[in-house]
């Protein structure tokens, strides 16, 4: 029992558990793009902007301030979107990042269509298992997966 504490990080003197409220991704876009990534995730999927941070290294003379970051909430999920300063020190990937965000609808292919036709581009559609799928890549270079909800395994059973 102690072996298998200690794998999960339990120990005998350690610290009180902490527990967080939120888990938010962050997607870092090249600046100054975070408005126009917002524009997308607003028109594309329906993206509801929950709060807004400028940069405050902004010029005053900028018709547009530059986002440091925008907390936007889809189907009740919270995500950040900021530019990527250039005195960051995180890195920017671009083009296959590793991580796909999925998305679920009952309208997968009007989903698909809204995505590109805010320029994002296709990678896969098709079905899966008793669905329709698509994946596409958005204009920042993050991936979503598109598709039907899942069933829950008593109608799967019934």
């Amino acid at each position: 029992m102690a072996q298998q504490d200690a794998q999960n990080g339990a120990s005998e003197t350690a610290a009180p558990a902490v527990s967080f409220a939120a888990l938010k991704p962050q997607l870092f876009v090249e600046a100054p793009k975070a408005n126009e990534a917002v524009t997308f995730y607003k028109n594309a999927f329906g993206a509801e902007e929950v709060s807004r941070t400028l940069n405050p290294k902004r010029k005053a003379d900028q018709e547009i301030p530059h986002v440091l970051s925008a907390e936007l909430k889809i189907a009740g999920s919270l995500f950040l979107v900021a530019d990527s300063l250039d005195d960051s020190a995180t890195p920017v990937k671009t083009g296959g990042n590793g991580v796909v965000f999925a998305l679920e609808t009952d309208d997968v292919e009007g989903a698909i269509a809204k995505a590109v036709n805010g320029g994002a581009v296709v990678d896969i559609e098709g079905a899966a298992g008793d669905g329709r799928v698509g994946k596409v890549t958005d204009p920042y270079g993050y991936a979503w997966q598109i598709s039907a909800p899942v069933k829950k395994v008593d109608e799967v059973v019934a």
